[in-house]
């Protein structure tokens, strides 16, 4: 009966090792994956620091900064409001001209729907 006794406390012994080992053995893993996410996470940001700092590069070779962007389209919103400015100076005694005909030009008619009383 001792022995009997004795080989259940060896196997509980063994049980409990056994399951201090797996537990410890979860918490490396755990360990180690929150150690993979964090290494996945630095690397993550410091591609996308690399892209943003080349496509910076690229955008400031093929298009020039934003002030020279701001000041071209300032440069062609002046030169279309000065041709604008011509045209109309051109064409302005023309319209004035064609609407004073229009508005003075009256033809009286009767309506297509009036009805003479007999």
């Amino acid at each position: 009966m001792a022995s009997q006794t004795q080989g259940i406390q060896q196997l509980l012994a063994a049980e409990k090792r056994a399951a201090e080992k797996v537990s410890e053995a979860r918490k490396r893993k755990a360990r180690r994956l929150k150690q993979a996410k964090e290494e996945a996470q630095a690397e993550i940001e410091k591609y996308r620091q690399e892209r943003e700092k080349a496509f910076k590069d690229f955008e400031a070779k093929h298009m020039g900064s934003r002030e020279d962007v701001a000041a071209r389209i300032d440069q062609d919103t002046i030169q279309k409001l000065e041709a604008m400015k011509i045209q109309v100076a051109q064409n302005k005694e023309q319209v004035v001209t064609r609407l004073l005909d229009i508005v003075c030009d009256i033809k009286p008619e009767l309506h297509k729907n009036f009805r003479p009383d007999a």
